[in-house]
């Protein structure tokens, strides 16, 4: 991605950057000056197959809160938080209690304890918050309901905060990717009968790429660009939500 932003001395924190959709803003805001911390949850940047020499790398646990706290604890100065680690729990621990809690703690509960924990440091100059939801914050998910559930919470999430945090000169918003080529949806790629009816409802005709969420991260965090803008979830799916 050929960077058409400056964000030449901020600070960023994108969590869950060490693949995929994080990974892509994360590599965008880095090639737009950014000076750029990520999580993951592996002992050591070096543990991923991809290169992370360039971004700060600090190991958390979404579902432990202690270690969400000590995350924030160790954050400086920031100018914008990108709340992107999730997962989807899934069958048979899906359909029980203690996997639907996990999916909220992981998915929901750690982007309020990091929005709350992380304001203050936000107000430095107008800050921004990016948060990632998806096309399930819109339709059903019936195989995996905890990661359903918490993604259309934090659709109201972003809407609370942006009118909560708007008199800190903190926007806060989210961006709804559409199916995106990640590991996190490896299976569904490789089944035709899950991936095929995808594919026909997406206008595109296609799924879509992590780069493809950089730019709309980008833009949201621009104060300059969408300094009006805050509460809004912005889908990036290909047109899959037109249908």
């Amino acid at each position: 991605m050929t960077a058409s932003f400056d964000y030449s001395g901020y600070r960023v924190l994108v969590t869950g950057g060490s693949n995929g959709i994080g990974l892509a803003i994360a590599r965008a805001f880095r090639e737009a000056g950014a000076k750029v911390a990520i999580t993951g949850t592996r002992a050591d940047a070096r543990d991923y197959g991809e290169d992370l020499a360039g971004f700060a790398y600090r190991r958390v646990q979404m579902e432990e809160a202690g270690e969400v706290d000590g995350l924030i604890a160790a954050t400086g100065a920031l100018d914008v938080l990108v709340n992107n680690a999730g997962t989807a729990i899934r069958a048979p621990d899906a359909f029980t209690p203690e996997g639907f809690a996990r999916n909220i703690e992981i998915n929901l509960n750690s982007v309020y304890r990091l929005c709350l924990g992380l304001r203050e440091r936000l107000t430095a100059r107008p800050g921004s918050i990016v948060n990632i939801a998806s096309m399930t914050s819109y339709v059903s998910s019936p195989r995996v309901p905890g990661y359903g559930a918490s993604k259309a919470a934090i659709l109201q999430l972003t809407k609370t905060l942006g009118a909560l945090y708007a008199p800190d000169r903190i926007r806060v918003n989210a961006i709804a990717p559409g199916w995106v080529e990640t590991n996190l949806t490896t299976g569904v790629q490789a089944a035709p009968e899950l991936s095929d009816p995808i594919v026909a409802r997406t206008p595109m005709d296609r799924w879509g790429k992590p780069e493809e969420m950089a730019g709309t991260a980008l833009y949201l965090a621009s104060d300059q660009l969408a300094g009006f803008v805050t509460g809004v979830t912005i889908p990036v799916d290909g047109g899959f939500s037109s249908n």
